[in-house]
């Protein structure tokens, strides 16, 4: 086969000289590590989000894993969490401690269904982690009424959901802990990052100190002090800090937040309009009042499909579009299915097998949608 000019890729993050600028100033300031800049974004965060706290780390996963450990999670608690995520979910969950759950997810939503949530609660379950799946949030208000129906906690994996809604209300003031991501492929990056926000004092304060092997005191507090402090470590912690040099990334990322998230949502339009009366796709499906971001837009290939997921994906490519599968469903990747056994979950495994992420980035033009459109309408009729 040739090689092929990709056309139009997958993603592509939004940069310019303002975050050339700004991390330019870190590297002349002198200091690099977490300082002044990461709590100067923790407070943009939080603010935006409407939450009382923000603690950022290196990943989303990471925020994951400091929430979930705050939790205290003892040998056989269980965490519920939806199939159809990456695995990171799961992985958080196992790392701090605990047993992942997996549940099925709602068949128009892809997010984790609540019944069925409930339906998997018995004497071993600590907490519920729903997933905001592609930049829609699950239906959070019913999560929590579930978890507090159960005295469980909710611990939210909302990778690429900064910026997404529910009634106006935003995704990080809604359940008690929401983890962020900021990796390239989200609605903001800082290269690699992650935040936890939440309005609970005790789980930020928790976070803070165990994302920095459990000091007492900070490198900045240390630097500052006006006498000479020694710090302590009274248990073991993390290395999960953010650099000031990604968080100046981020803080010149959210001056761009919400035109970044008004051009997504523009172009998934134009994807809805193009395929939603195809019988051979389903287009992503949503709650009334609930803003999606659109960190990807995925289609699902139904049975009236003439072609299969890998033949598509392999066209698209030839025809130069980057293309991915939507996600996995977790509960059939081989680890879990070997530490876990085999369950059947049948829409997450329709949607594992069936979802393809169309190219839907800022800055891609109309001309590149028409032709990824064009390319996906040959292959559907």
């Amino acid at each position: 086969m040739h090689a092929v000019t990709v056309q139009v890729p997958l993603t592509e993050p939004v940069l310019g000289p303002e975050e050339e600028q700004a991390v330019l100033d870190v590297l002349r300031s002198g200091w690099l590590v977490q300082g002044a800049r990461v709590a100067a974004f923790e407070e943009r965060v939080a603010a935006y989000c409407g939450a009382a706290h923000a603690v950022a780390t290196t990943s989303c996963t990471t925020a994951l894993q400091l929430a979930l450990e705050a939790l205290a999670l003892q040998p056989g608690d269980e965490v519920i969490m939806p199939s159809f995520t990456f695995v990171a979910s799961a992985n958080a969950i196992i790392h701090a401690g605990g047993i992942p759950r997996v549940v099925d997810v709602e068949r128009d939503t892809w997010n984790i269904d609540p019944a069925k949530a409930e339906a998997a609660i018995n004497r071993r379950t600590r907490a519920v982690l729903p997933v905001d799946q592609f930049g829609l949030a699950a239906d959070l208000n019913a999560v929590s009424q579930i978890a507090q129906l159960h005295r469980l906690h909710v611990v939210e994996d909302a990778a690429p959901a900064l910026g997404a809604r529910i009634n106006g209300k935003h995704v990080g003031a809604i359940s008690e802990v929401t983890c962020f991501s900021f990796h390239p492929r989200k609605t903001i990056t800082t290269a690699e990052g992650g935040m936890l926000v939440t309005d609970s004092e005790r789980l930020a304060e928790r976070a803070r100190l165990m994302r920095s092997h459990a000091a007492s005191a900070s490198d900045l507090a240390r630097h500052h002090a006006e006498d000479v402090l020694i710090e302590e470590y009274p248990e073991a912690g993390f290395n999960f800090r953010m650099s000031d040099v990604h968080a100046a990334i981020g803080l010149a990322q959210m001056d761009r937040l919400d035109a970044l998230i008004a051009r997504r949502r523009e172009l998934a339009a134009a994807y809805d309009r193009a395929f939603a009366a195809v019988e051979s796709v389903q287009v992503p499906g949503s709650h009334a009042g609930f803003l999606h971001t659109y960190q990807s837009y995925c289609i699902v290939l139904t049975d009236a499909s003439p072609i299969n997921r890998a033949d598509a994906m392999r066209r698209l490519k030839e025809q130069g579009i980057t293309t991915r599968r939507g996600c996995m469903a977790v509960h059939l990747e081989p680890y879990f299915v070997k530490r876990f056994g085999l369950t059947r979950l049948p829409e997450a495994e329709r949607l594992a097998a069936r979802t393809i992420a169309l190219p839907l980035f800022p800055a891609m033009t109309d001309e590149q949608q028409s032709y990824v459109i064009d390319r996906v309408w040959e292959l559907l009729h």
